[in-house]
């Protein structure tokens, strides 16, 4: 059982960095979100937020075969998992959007324009901004897209914008219990 682990770990491995595969050239990563030795970070840091919940394996072992497969002529699957942890850690977007007065709440609603204003500030790069709709038909912030250069270490401007769900001018930034304690 603990080899199954294992070898299921490894075959996960890169997946925070969330790298969008367009063709077998490419000039850069989307940073959207392990081994073995950073099991415990990825599944705290990175967890499957699908309902009804994973056990976070299915979901790193999707986003490295979706994601992560893509770099392997570059960054192997350690190298993946590590580089989006720390990019995660670098970016530390959930501070930068509290530090501009945006947080979680199931309530409030938030100006797209303030939460890309804010991240550029925090960050130095412009976003990209993806929204889903929840069930009382309100958009909602989904994912926020940052580009990161071939080597997976630095953000870059994105030469080429995601084509993902759009947002209406206000959307809200909903709260998961658990999710934010960082704040």
């Amino acid at each position: 059982m603990k080899s199954e682990w294992i070898i299921l770990l490894r075959l996960l491995a890169l997946q925070w960095l969330i790298v969008l595969c367009v063709s077998q050239d490419f000039d850069f990563y989307y940073f959207v979100q392990q081994i073995s030795d950073m099991a415990t970070k990825l599944h705290k840091d990175w967890p499957s937020l699908a309902c009804p919940s994973s056990d976070g394996l299915r979901f790193l072992e999707h986003e490295w075969l979706k994601h992560g497969t893509c770099s392997e002529s570059i960054l192997n699957q350690h190298s993946y998992f590590q580089a989006a942890l720390d990019l995660k850690r670098k970016s530390n977007l959930l501070q930068v959007l509290k530090n501009a007065g945006i947080t979680p709440s199931d309530s409030k609603s938030y100006s797209v324009v303030n939460i890309k204003e804010a991240v550029t500030e925090g960050l130095g790069y412009a976003p990209y901004i993806e929204c889903n709709v929840d069930a009382s038909g309100n958009h909602q912030l989904y994912q926020i897209y940052l580009c990161v250069d071939t080597s997976a270490s630095s953000f870059i401007e994105c030469p080429v914008l995601p084509h993902g769900r759009r947002c209406g001018s206000e959307i809200k930034f909903p709260s998961f219990s658990g999710m934010h304690e960082e704040l």
